[in-house]
C-alpha cells in the first residue's frame, strides 16, 4: 500500500503529471501538467502545483501554498502553510511574460516557515530554515537562519532544525565549520 499514490476525490491532477509512489495530495489541490513529483510527498489542503514544476521525493507541502512554474524543490524540503513563491521580478497583468520566469531553487532538506515569501530569481540554501512571516530577497547559505522583512541571517541551524550554538555544535552532536563565509559540516 505505501507505493500507491493517493489523490483525494476533490483534487485535479492535469495529464502529463509524474508523481511518484506514496505521494498524498489531499482536499482541494491541483497539480497541472508536466509537474514531475517526487515519492512520498504529502500535500495539504489547497495546493496548487504549477506547469512543469520539480518536486523532489519526500517534500511536506502545507495549505494554501501555491508552487509556480519556475519554482524547483528538491528532497525533503519542509513548506509551512501559506508559503508564498513568486515567480516574475515586475509582474504587470497588462505585460505579460508568456512564460519567461526567474528561476527559484530550495534546496535539500530546506524549511520555509509558515507565511514566509521567497521572492523568485534566488536560491534557499540546503537546511536553511526560514522564520515565519520571512521575506527573502536575496540567496541564503546552506543552514541558514533567516528572520525579518527583508530577511537577515540571524544565526546557523543545523540540518536536524535546532539552532547552533556560538561553537557551531549542536545538542544533536553534529559540528560545523565557517569556511570562507559559508558554513560545512565536519566530518
Amino acid at each position: 500500500m505505501a507505493d500507491e499514490v493517493f489523490i483525494h476525490e476533490s483534487s485535479y491532477v492535469d495529464d502529463g503529471c509524474t508523481i511518484g509512489a506514496g505521494t498524498k495530495i489531499w482536499h482541494f489541490c491541483h497539480v497541472q501538467k508536466g509537474a514531475v513529483i517526487g515519492k512520498n510527498c504529502s500535500f495539504g489542503q489547497n495546493v496548487n502545483i504549477g506547469n512543469n514544476v520539480h518536486i523532489g521525493n519526500g517534500v511536506r507541502i502545507q495549505n494554501n501554498v501555491s508552487v509556480y512554474e519556475g519554482v524547483e524543490i528538491e528532497d525533503n524540503v519542509f513548506c509551512g502553510p501559506s508559503c508564498v513563491f513568486t515567480n516574475v521580478t515586475t509582474p504587470r497583468a497588462h505585460f505579460p511574460v508568456h512564460g519567461v520566469y526567474a528561476k527559484t531553487l530550495i534546496k535539500e532538506g530546506a524549511s520555509l516557515g509558515a507565511n514566509s515569501t521567497v521572492v523568485c530569481g534566488h536560491t534557499v540554501g540546503r537546511s536553511a530554515l526560514i522564520a515565519a512571516g520571512a521575506v527573502v530577497t536575496k540567496d541564503v547559505p546552506d543552514y541558514a537562519l533567516m528572520a525579518g522583512v527583508p530577511a537577515k541571517r540571524i544565526g546557523w541551524v543545523c540540518e536536524c532544525g535546532k539552532r547552533l550554538d556560538d561553537s557551531l555544535h549542536c545538542e544533536c552532536g553534529r559540528e560545523y565549520m565557517l569556511n570562507n563565509g559559508s558554513l560545512i559540516k565536519k566530518k
